[in-house]
């Protein structure tokens, strides 16, 4: 089974990158970590965790979203409700909130979900962001939990995924065939090594 180590970079677009980074980096605290562009785009990254970023795309023709309250339900076409990003303790919960509202941004109470804590605001894009630190004693993770008044037969598969549910892979990519192709951000690293002679 494949092990995933984290979200490597969540990437959101903004018409503003000059007010996201006083938002992401400034207030929030995260460090500018990359940046890619070109004249047409930007592209920055924020360090989230050791192994965690946020990304944003900067396209001139970019707008605001409308303001969408975290969990509301929503007609028409729709790809994402909310962001939670974990902090380590309940001090650090309480210090970002009166943190994000001394900044201006509205930011509600600290909610008790049982096995968060949580406070939800909005960044400078509209952007849905909810904070949470975990409840001691209470890992989702380690014993999972279904509270559903009519869950789907599938859920009731329980937590763990079910072998056979889609075509097994009867011809993987022979070693000799992997070709990796160029992206953008060798920039970056040609930069670092000019940088590190």
């Amino acid at each position: 089974m494949i092990k995933f180590n984290g979200v490597n970079h969540l990437a959101f677009a903004t018409g503003d990158m000059d007010m996201t980074i006083r938002y992401w980096r400034d207030l929030l605290g995260m460090r500018l970590v990359a940046g890619l562009g070109d004249g047409r785009f930007r592209h920055y990254f924020f360090e989230l965790s050791e192994t965690d970023m946020v990304a944003f795309f900067e396209w001139p023709a970019a707008k605001k979203i409308d303001i969408k309250d975290h969990g509301v339900p929503v007609k028409g076409p729709v790809a994402f409700d909310h962001v939670s990003f974990g902090v380590e303790t309940g001090d650090d919960l309480w210090a970002l909130k009166d943190k994000i509202g001394a900044a201006g941004f509205w930011v509600s109470e600290v909610m008790d979900h049982g096995f968060i804590h949580s406070i939800y605001t909005f960044d400078p894009n509209n952007i849905p962001i909810e904070f949470s630190v975990a409840v001691r004693n209470m890992d989702l993770r380690r014993t999972p939990q279904m509270k559903d008044d009519a869950p789907s037969k599938i859920a009731l598969e329980g937590a763990d995924p079910v072998p056979g549910c889609w075509p097994a892979v009867t011809r993987p990519t022979a070693v000799s065939k992997r070709e990796v192709f160029p992206g953008q951000g060798l920039q970056l690293v040609e930069l670092a090594d000019k940088t590190n002679k």
